[in-house]
């Protein structure tokens, strides 16, 4: 399991623009948690959901 820490990083992985990836964190549209005021995701789980999103 690999992790993508924090907003700029996981806005790199999905090829938006931090702001816009932060909102989406916020919201809960991208499937990440909040760890010590990060955030933190899963690389394969958040490309699946934009894959399976995408489909």
């Amino acid at each position: 399991m690999e992790l993508v820490w924090g907003a700029e990083a996981i806005a790199l992985l999905i090829g938006a623009k931090p702001r816009q990836t932060f909102h989406l964190l916020e919201t809960g549209q991208i499937p990440a948690k909040k760890v010590g005021g990060r955030w933190v995701a899963e690389r394969g789980k958040i490309i699946r959901f934009f894959l399976d999103d995408a489909a």
